[in-house]
């Protein structure tokens, strides 16, 4: 669902297209903010023990979970007693990114400011609780209405806009794996045709039983051990030109995003020359060239035919000598939040490592069923970069 207040002049200086990022929130398997995904993403640890987390049984016992996580831990008891595990890891990675950015909320540009959110398909948990409570309960359908919310696919953005009190735009973007790069996308095209100054932007995924066994049986197609994950990563996504006009200093620029839809991967398809044609089409517009990266986040997870498929695109337009960065080694298969994790590991990367100032990377993100993308990011760290 989407709103979007009257729509006002842009303003000055967003036409380029070019998003700023001046902070963000992380929750993985790897734990609890930038600092343990980049040690993570460095040193991949194992999966914890997920054996307990739920009644329901679960194809294997490990996975990349936050097993620890409560959400009255981090926002309070008061209003959070039914939030389900999405909206609250959705909430916690919201507030995470507003505390890490210097863009200032207040009553004069809290109407300026949106959230939009990617997932696959909401809280499939919550989704299906609830739809099975109206067949298992005693009429007349003795079902609980407080947990109804948690069974609408935007609930996260929802509760997200009330509880931070953001009153512009408010959207969510069932994406899947790709869920990041429309966001950015989506963030853009908003700015840019001046409907919001800023967003909070990112993409978040619980894990479930439900997400376990989808990640099971797809692996049983495709191949690949990579255990599931969850939590979430929200950015504060803004014009880059407003924010050095204000003179503020980004901590990201995300140059250009390009997705398309193909023939699904595997032998013979158009899927490899699809991803490649999205790859030249961001560098094109970034206006760098490919022997500009650095760094490539691809989205390998062990499915044969999916990596072979990336792999092909990335070396037919960057060659074979660039560094990949393997984020789901650290934080597993966590669907619509695989993406927002490569951009977030990208950017902790960035300030655990400021020799890496300025730096060019590439983000690619694919589907099975031929969805395929590619994002062109600068990054800095907050010691002393040159942030151009």
């Amino acid at each position: 669902m989407t709103t979007a207040p009257e729509r006002t002049a842009p303003a000055a200086g967003s036409a380029s297209g070019v998003l700023a990022i001046t902070g963000f929130g992380v929750l993985s398997g790897a734990g609890i903010g930038p600092e343990p995904l980049a040690s993570a993403v460095a040193r991949p640890a194992q999966p914890a023990d997920v054996s307990g987390m739920f009644e329901e049984p679960l194809p294997r016992d490990d996975a990349y979970a936050l097993v620890d996580f409560r959400v009255r831990d981090h926002l309070g008891r008061k209003g959070t007693s039914f939030f389900d595990r999405s909206t609250s890891l959705g909430l916690v990675a919201c507030q995470a990114a507003l505390a890490d950015t210097d863009l200032r909320v207040d009553d004069g540009n809290r109407a300026r400011i949106g959230i939009a959110l990617g997932t696959t398909a909401g809280s499939a948990k919550s989704t299906s609780d609830y739809s099975r409570d109206t067949f298992t309960q005693e009429r007349p359908y003795l079902v609980n209405p407080l947990l109804f919310p948690n069974a609408v696919m935007n609930c996260a953005a929802g509760q997200a806009g009330i509880w931070f009190d953001l009153k512009g735009p408010n959207a969510t973007v069932a994406g899947g794996p790709l869920a990041m790069l429309n966001v950015l996308r989506y963030s853009r095209n908003l700015i840019n045709c001046g409907y919001g100054d800023a967003l909070l932007a990112g993409a978040v995924e619980e894990f479930s039983p439900h997400s376990a066994w989808a990640l099971h049986y797809a692996q049983a197609d495709d191949g690949g051990t990579v255990p599931c994950g969850e939590g979430a990563a929200v950015f504060v996504i803004e014009s880059a030109e407003a924010v050095r006009a204000a003179g503020r200093r980004p901590d990201a620029e995300v140059l250009a995003t390009e997705v398309g839809v193909f023939e699904p991967p595997g032998s013979g398809t158009s899927f490899t020359d699809g991803l490649a044609l999205c790859l030249r089409r961001a560098l094109e517009r970034s206006g760098v060239s490919a022997s500009d990266v650095t760094t490539v986040v691809g989205a390998a997870n062990g499915m044969t035919r999916l990596d072979e498929a990336e792999a092909a695109a990335v070396r037919a337009v960057l060659g074979d000598d660039v560094p990949r960065l393997r984020v789901k080694e650290a934080t597993g298969e966590a669907f619509s939040a695989s993406g927002a994790f490569q951009l977030a590991a990208l950017l902790a990367r960035h300030r655990a490592e400021p020799a890496r100032d300025g730096e060019l990377s590439v983000i690619v993100s694919r589907s099975r069923d031929g969805a395929a993308g590619a994002a062109v990011v600068r990054g800095w760290s907050r010691a002393d970069g040159d942030d151009g």
